[in-house]
């Protein structure tokens, strides 16, 4: 059976309620909240709830009551809302072509094709047409927070040098924390009563998770964090990951710690070290390659290509240089004038095809011709080798840290801004 809970509760977005003009009188769909000109219906609701609630179940997270669970759900739903709204004003739309493939991808991953990924949908009672739409939505949302969020944030090299002198005196970036997280939101605009109060709160549900109450039932029924469905579960992230508001805390913790409310724009955040495993080397093979690239234009077709690496195949095979014809024929003039030589190449370094075609040759083999974006080679494995990696992955991955880190602290800060300037009524007590 693929991964269909996980599925629901990372992509399905409920459609919005589309009333059809009848002259037959009908029962229309009661709403639960109004989110500026857009409303929230009950059947929306209940069936995200009911995926939430198959989510907790999976997951051993004992739920709350059903008007606690309702309350929480319904404020994700008008989240979405919310952003899916500014996309539209900014004109963002999601193609079928590019909802095709990113389905396609899902049912990959999943091991199955499309059709078999539809079938299988179909049978935990999924409507697929809905599923596509919901997908659809997902991608707007993660779009327009790119727009607002993630393009607005910047790494430099400085930032990396220093988080780097950082860490060794904190110790290692890699090593690798699992966290749960509880938010009690504090509004922009909120007054020192407010705060005063919202403090109190986080210092009463501390003193109950203290005293043993279970931490992801609390995060289910209080938390404003966007894990809070989730029992607050963050996942595994590596130190460098982690929140800068964090980032001086957890290392200090102990598996099981759970630290004093911690205060921050968005509001008072209690966290827990739900597990600990450190850092590993990182080691790549590394392959040492030579290749020979023709590229197909006005007087060299697609075909034309392929026969003459066709044929200088063959001429290798009776033993002809590999060098001396690389230099004569390919098209890639950086590496033709040392022979086609590639060098140590590091996976992840070429473009996925030709890395494919690559990886799957043995020391001295020669492929078959085969194409990519750059078009067609023939490439040779020379040879291979284990390489100690890890001082070079160690600075792309704090540049990629650094970068995520940004993003979190900047979404829920964006988030809450734009859920404070909306006009949202519930209506759930109606």
């Amino acid at each position: 059976m693929i991964h269909i809970i996980r599925l629901i509760t990372l992509f399905i977005i409920p459609a919005f309620a589309v009333v059809h003009a009848t002259t037959t009188p009908v029962e229309l769909d009661r709403i639960v909240a109004v989110v500026n000109d857009d409303i929230v219906t009950q059947t929306e609701l209940e069936k995200e709830l009911g995926a939430i609630k198959l989510q907790l179940r999976q997951q051993n997270i004992r739920m709350p009551s059903d008007d606690t669970l309702r309350r929480q759900v319904l404020e994700r739903l008008v989240i979405n809302q919310i952003q899916l709204q500014m996309a539209e004003a900014n004109g963002i739309r999601v193609d079928d072509e590019t909802l095709n493939n990113t389905i396609s991808n899902i049912a990959s991953q999943n091991n199955l094709s499309l059709s078999g990924f539809r079938d299988a949908l179909e049978q935990e009672g999924l409507d697929f047409a809905e599923f596509r739409e919901n997908i659809r939505k997902e991608i707007i949302i993660r779009r327009i927070t790119q727009r607002n969020v993630d393009n607005r944030i910047n790494i430099s090299d400085q930032e990396i040098d220093n988080f780097i002198a950082n860490q060794k005196i904190q110790g290692n970036a890699d090593d690798e924390y699992r966290l749960g997280h509880i938010l009690i939101g504090v509004p922009e605009t909120a007054d020192p009563e407010e705060i005063r109060e919202k403090k109190q709160k986080a210092q009463q549900i501390l003193e109950q998770l203290r005293n043993g109450t279970d931490f992801s039932q609390v995060a289910v029924s209080v938390s404003e964090g966007q894990q809070a469905l989730e029992g607050g579960d963050l996942g595994w992230r590596k130190a460098g990951e982690l929140p800068s508001l964090f980032a001086e805390i957890v290392p200090s913790m102990q598996v099981g710690d759970i630290s004093d409310p911690i205060r921050s724009s968005s509001g008072f955040h209690i966290i827990k070290l739900l597990d600990y495993r450190g850092a590993k080397p990182h080691i790549v093979t590394q392959t040492q390659a030579r290749h020979i690239l023709i590229k197909p234009d006005k007087l060299t077709s697609d075909e034309d290509a392929r026969n003459l690496l066709a044929d200088i195949k063959l001429r290798l095979k009776n033993g002809e240089d590999f060098a001396k014809l690389a230099i004569k024929y390919s098209d890639d003039k950086a590496s033709a004038t040392d022979g086609g030589d590639l060098g140590w190449v590091t996976p992840g370094k070429m473009v996925p095809d030709f890395e494919k075609v690559m990886d799957k040759l043995k020391v001295g083999e020669i492929s078959d011709p085969f194409k990519t974006r750059f078009g067609w080679h023939i490439v040779q494995v020379e040879d291979r080798r284990q390489m100690d990696d890890t001082e070079a992955f160690t600075r792309s991955r704090i540049r990629e840290l650094l970068f995520q880190r940004k993003v979190e602290e900047e979404q829920m800060n964006w988030l809450r801004r734009i859920r404070d300037e909306a006009y949202v009524e519930y209506r759930l007590d109606e």
